[in-house]
Parts: structure tokens; C-alpha cells; sequence
């Protein structure tokens, strides 16, 4: 057995050992990266460019799109390169990073959406009050509080895990580093380890769904009573998008870490869902479901043509 101090690195084995399969996968994420990129930097430049997005609702899915950004940033660069390369290692220590910010931006996901899901239930079911209720200030809290809360929680478990022990074999049957593969490969106790892990992911997992529950019950019983046919599809409408993102989120993210680690296809199969494939359908979710994002992105880049114009006029 090596100790962390004698073991430098892991060697993350992806999705395929196959060279030609390996060109395919790369070309492929490589086409998922760019677009989980120009999509959320483009809700981000519509959200701050459009006056009529500066609502609670787009303050929240600004930071979504953030999240979403640097949530692919974390693990697809690297996987990438992986792709691309014979040695296909990382390091001990950016392995651990890489854990971290995994499990911290999963968790600030779910707090995002629950918050979102909160500022539905204001909407719909008390509009007359909703802009004293998600005041600047609460939207405020909410969104650094889902934050500070999350990377915290990362921050506990990442801590208890620097100091384990890891075994010489050191090939991860993955594609990224996750707390559940590591404690898998540690010749350490890890009982601690894993029983806060599954404490606080249940407890965020917990309260934050039953918060979007609790949201989406009040939500159906207003829409309910809503006596024309108008009125209930209008406001279903302005749920629709962030319920779906939820289905999607949760049902791999809680599959994921509920289940052991143990190199089944299964892990890398609920791990692409919620950390590559929700952050590029997210914007394109909330775009194309969305009136007020497609009128803003129109108006954008009708400004922008109007841009080239003059610019093509001038220099011509």
C-alpha cells in the first residue's frame, strides 16, 4: 500500500477505452461544451441587457447560468483532455478540487432551485404582494445563502477526506472525480467519511425538495382554482420551465449519490445527466419555454444586426 504523500495521481479511465469510440465522445462533448457555454453566457448577456428581465425570477437564473457555467467548466475540460490523451491522469490534489467543487456546485444547484421554486410560489399565489415579498434584499440572501451554504457543506467533507489513505490502485472507472470514487479507492476508515456525506447530501436533498414540493403543492391548488382556461395555462407557463429542470436535476443527482460506488455504468450514466447535460438544456429550457427570453434574445440581436449595419455603412 502508498500513502497520498507517495501516490501523485489517479488515472481516470472515462467513458471508453476505445480509441475511435474516444474521437467520437470527444467531438461530441467537445459540441456540448460550446453549447452549455454560448448558452448560458447568452442568458447572462440577455438577463443584464434586457431592463424587463431585472425581476426576482431572472436575478435567480442568472445565477443558474452562472452556476451552469462553471459547473461544466469543472469536470469537461478535463475530460477533454482525457480524451485525447494515452496517460489520462490527474493529480492527487487537483483530483480532490475537482471533488470539491462538484459536490459544492451540485449542492448550490438544488439550493438554487428551491429558491426558484419559492419565488414561483410568491408569483403565482400572492401577485398582488410578490414585490414586497422577494424584495431586493431577500433575493439577495437567498441566492449568496444557497451559495455560502453549499460550498460549506463541500468544504466539511472535503476536509475530513485530504487527510485518507489511498490504496496503489489508483484507476478511476470514470470520467471525473467524485467524493463516493475516492472513498472507494481509500484504504482508510471511511465509515466517518461517508455518513457525513450522506447526512448532509440528504439533509440538502431533503429540505430543498420539500421545499419545491411544498412550493409546487400551493402552486397547483391556485392554479386549480383559477376559473378560466387562459388564466391556468398563463400561469402554469411561468412554472413549467423550472419543473422540468427539477425532474431533470434531482432525479439523477439524489440516483447518483444514493447508490455505492462501484464502477457500474450506472454512476457515470446519472453523473453526465445532472453535471453536463442539465447545465446545456437549462438555457435552452428556459429559452425556448419562455416568451419574455425569446423577446429579449430577438431584441438583442436586433440591435446587434443594427450594429453591423451602421458599422458596415460607415466603413464602406
Amino acid at each position: 500500500m502508498q500513502n497520498v504523500s507517495a501516490l501523485t495521481d489517479f488515472i481516470l479511465l472515462g467513458l471508453s477505452a476505445d480509441a475511435q469510440i474516444q474521437i467520437v465522445l470527444f467531438v461530441l462533448f467537445l459540441v456540448i461544451f460550446l453549447l452549455t457555454l454560448t448558452g448560458n453566457f447568452m442568458m447572462l448577456l440577455v438577463i443584464m441587457a434586457d431592463a424587463h428581465l431585472h425581476s426576482p425570477m431572472y436575478f435567480f437564473l442568472g445565477h443558474l447560468s452562472f452556476l451552469d457555467l462553471w459547473y461544466s467548466s469543472v469536470s469537461m475540460p478535463k475530460m477533454l483532455e482525457n480524451l485525447m490523451s494515452k496517460t489520462k491522469t490527474i493529480s492527487v490534489e487537483g483530483c480532490l478540487a475537482q471533488a470539491f467543487f462538484v459536490f459544492a456546485n451540485g449542492a448550490t444547484e438544488a439550493c438554487l432551485l428551491a429558491v426558484m421554486a419559492y419565488d414561483r410560489y410568491a408569483a403565482i399565489c400572492h401577485p398582488l404582494l410578490y414585490g414586497q415579498i422577494m424584495s431586493k434584499q431577500l433575493c439577495e440572501g437567498l441566492a449568496w445563502g444557497s451559495w455560502s451554504l453549499a460550498f460549506l457543506n463541500a468544504l466539511i467533507n472535503i476536509l475530513i477526506a485530504v487527510n485518507l489513505d489511498f490504496c496503489e490502485y489508483r484507476t478511476i472507472h470514470h470520467y471525473m472525480c467524485e467524493l463516493p470514487i475516492l472513498f472507494h479507492l481509500s484504504c482508510s476508515n471511511v465509515q466517518t467519511n461517508i455518513i457525513v456525506m450522506l447526512c448532509s447530501s440528504l439533509i440538502i436533498a431533503f429540505v430543498t425538495f420539500l421545499l419545491i414540493l411544498s412550493s409546487y403543492g400551493y402552486i397547483v391548488s391556485t392554479i386549480l382554482s383559477i376559473s378560466s382556461t387562459t388564466g391556468r395555462s398563463k400561469a402554469f407557463s411561468t412554472c413549467s420551465s423550472h419543473l422540468i429542470v427539477v425532474l431533470f436535476y434531482f432525479g439523477s443527482a439524489c440516483l447518483r449519490y444514493a447508490i455505492p460506488a462501484s464502477g457500474s455504468p450506472l454512476e457515470s450514466i446519472f453523473s453526465l445527466q445532472y453535471s453536463i447535460i442539465t447545465p446545456m438544456l437549462n438555457p435552452l429550457i428556459y429559452s425556448l419555454k419562455n416568451k419574455e427570453v425569446k423577446t429579449a434574445i430577438r431584441k438583442l440581436f436586433g440591435k446587434y444586426c443594427q450594429h453591423c449595419k451602421v458599422v458596415g455603412h460607415r466603413h464602406g
